[in-house]
């Protein structure tokens, strides 16, 4: 029997890291950094008006008031993305657009609303400080240094500084492709009808949107049955455009032990139970060796509490690692226990609980459903796993115990 560490550390070594690749700006979305981007230009690439109105010397209206207003004559225009160098003389000002380049000897730009708006000669209503409407040249960001660091996950407004500093592409670990296949001839589609016997597909599609939350490209296969022509013949299809296969149901001791006996012809896989109540067995390998191939496989048992339990625990960090994130686990917290029970001694028990609190008056939790029974209804009101210790018989009031955060 394993630990739950020693088979964490087991998934986690199967899965190498993608290579990293030079992709699109455009396709970027979700993939996590490579290395450091870095800014091509400055931002802003110039000393620039931010906003519409008249670039100004200030001291030429230091005594602006609105009963004393200042004329200025008006030397010229400057629109925005003209690549101007014109010079400022003191006591005129130049018509300037939101974006465009301030000229040289000119510290200030007077909003528009502010005049007469002018076209040969403005007339300007109050004094202004110096740099009043303006964006200095790196204001933003300098050219050369990092904007985003080595391992984040690049979102819609990453995209948009990346795009500002640049970067037409970058270099990332592209998200792996993951194929779940939920296996069981007693498996229906959600909506379709079924029968008494048959079984609603809860883990492809729990699974499914998991993995899609870190950022992995997911295939959700079709239900697969028991058969070992069926599972063969699904596996290798499927490993064809996998980096990772994840199967889950096909394990109890009164199934057909099918899968594993098809999983161990196509590669590498073991089966292990892990010290966790309920007491389940899971495994891991690689397959597709014969085919010059070694994708990594992940089997998961069929209960959906199970599944997503166990995906949690062993799946996800290595689909993290795979992914390019510099954090694999769930971030665990200190809770005190608001409710007693009792759990599986000589097991670990990971509980669904609610955990409420804040860090300046620390955290509390409860269960959602029943400890000990998988109800998937408490699993999905949890926000976080109780950790109750393999040594530990009961939890009582006031105790408190290490929680993995999963919300």
């Amino acid at each position: 029997m394993k630990t739950v560490k020693e088979f964490c550390e087991a998934c986690l070594a199967v899965m190498g890291d993608m290579q990293a690749l030079d992709m699109p700006l455009a396709e970027s979305l979700g993939a996590v950094l490579e290395s450091d981007a870095l800014a091509q230009v400055s931002l802003p690439p110039v000393d620039m008006a931010s906003t519409d109105g008249y670039a100004i010397r200030s001291t030429d209206l230091a005594r602006a008031t609105p009963k004393k207003p200042v004329p200025l004559p008006v030397v010229g225009v400057i629109r925005a993305g003209e690549d101007s160098f014109s010079v400022l003389p003191p006591g005129h000002a130049m018509r300037v657009w939101s974006g465009s380049r301030i000229p040289k000897g000119a510290d200030a730009v007077v909003p528009l609303e502010e005049t007469d708006s002018g076209k040969v000669k403005v007339t300007i209503t109050r004094s202004v400080p110096e740099g009043h409407g303006v964006r200095y040249e790196a204001e933003d960001f300098e050219v050369g240094l990092p904007v985003l660091e080595a391992g984040t996950r690049i979102g819609s407004r990453d995209i948009a500084l990346l795009a500002a500093v640049g970067l037409g592409s970058v270099m990332v670990k592209p998200p792996p492709r993951v194929v779940v296949l939920t296996v069981g001839d007693e498996l229906v589609e959600p909506g379709r009808t079924g029968h008494p016997g048959t079984v609603y597909d809860a883990n492809g599609y729990g699974l499914t949107t998991a993995i899609q939350e870190i950022g992995a490209t997911v295939f959700q296969a079709t239900r697969v049955p028991d058969s070992k022509q069926d599972l063969r013949e699904s596996l290798l299809h499927q490993i064809t455009r996998a980096d990772t296969v994840i199967t889950t149901g096909g394990l109890s001791s009164g199934g057909t032990g099918n899968l594993k006996e098809v999983l161990n012809q196509l590669g590498e896989v073991r089966f292990d139970r892990v010290s966790m109540a309920p007491l389940r067995q899971y495994g891991v390998g690689t397959i597709g060796a014969e085919y010059g191939m070694k994708v990594p496989i992940y089997c998961l048992p069929g209960s959906p509490v199970a599944a997503l339990i166990g995906y949690e625990l062993f799946v996800r960090p290595a689909l993290r690692r795979a992914v390019g994130h510099r954090t694999m686990h769930r971030r665990a917290i200190e809770a005190e226990a608001t409710a007693p029970w009792t759990s599986t001694v000589g097991l670990g028990e990971y509980v669904p609980v609610k955990v409420t609190g804040k860090p300046s008056t620390g955290y509390r939790f409860e269960p959602t459903g029943i400890p000990g029974v998988e109800l998937l209804y408490g699993l999905a009101r949890a926000n976080a796993l109780a950790i109750i210790p393999a040594a530990q018989e009961t939890v009582a009031v006031g105790d408190w115990l290490r929680c993995l955060i999963l919300d």
